[in-house]
């Protein structure tokens, strides 16, 4: 029986400029939400902003009912990794790490990006750990080439964090292609050898997004069905742009505007 090659969305130079104009929005949001995250500050007044914020540039939160999820950001705290759900609950303590991520959908197209934050005064382990996650992006940004395999970048980040220390890299939730839909084939692994997987095309966009920990790998889902810790209770960071690859090299659609 033939297998149907998964198709990988290829973007005109017009799409990759609306995609820009939804990445300038999502790095608005952060760039806010990066000022207002300190102690005393509640995680749903975090998510409060960004949906303002988003909605009055005319876009829509990309997370809010993706999937059931009930809220405009991610934001996880120390332990969390990903998908950390806000509430009025979780307020943030000086010495907190967050990592915040932020999805915005205009005319269609979606921006994907994620920070960590220091939260207060944070212990150099933790900044550390945050730098190292930062770093291990920007390996990757720079791996999106044309005529490259997806796992180049893998490849890039798994070499800049493994160089960085004894960090533990998360090997189950990775990057994904992005467009259309805000998770889309391919799905880019954060390990693994190079040269394999799909060719790099002109006109492919990306979210690259790195996880580590101060410990284990190995990643627990809460009971709510959307926040993953860290198994033995370790620190994380996370990290992410959508990335555009273009035949002067890669594009980052989420940076802030100049």
């Amino acid at each position: 029986m033939l297998r149907r090659r998964r198709t990988i969305e290829v973007k005109s130079p017009g799409q990759l400029e609306a995609m820009r104009a939804a990445g300038i929005i999502v790095a608005k949001t952060l760039a806010l939400i990066s000022a207002a995250a300190k102690p005393g500050v509640s995680t749903a007044e975090l998510d409060a902003l960004a949906e303002q914020t988003i909605r009055d540039a005319g876009a829509v939160p990309s997370f809010k009912g993706y999937h059931g999820f009930p809220a405009s950001i991610c934001a996880s705290v120390n332990e969390q990794i990903v998908h950390g759900i806000p509430s009025r609950g979780a307020v943030l303590a000086d010495g907190d790490l967050i990592s915040v991520d932020c999805g915005a959908i205009l005319d269609g197209w979606h921006g994907d990006s994620a920070v960590t934050l220091a939260v207060g005064s944070v212990a150099l382990e933790d900044l550390a750990l945050s730098k190292a996650t930062k770093n291990a992006m920007w390996a990757g940004v720079k791996a999106a080439v044309p005529g490259g395999r997806l796992t180049d970048i893998s490849h890039a980040v798994e070499t800049a964090a493994t160089q960085a220390g004894d960090f533990g890299q998360i090997i189950e939730y990775g990057g994904h292609g992005i467009g259309r839909e805000m998770h889309m084939e391919p799905f880019l692994p954060n390990v693994g050898k190079p040269g394999k997987g799909p060719r790099l095309e002109v006109g492919v966009t990306l979210a690259i997004e790195p996880m580590l920990t101060r410990g284990t790998n190995k990643t627990v889902e809460l009971d709510d069905g959307w926040t993953v810790i860290t198994a033995d209770g370790s620190r994380a960071a996370h990290w992410e742009h959508t990335v555009a690859i273009t035949a002067d090299g890669p594009w980052v659609l989420t940076e802030p505007a100049q």
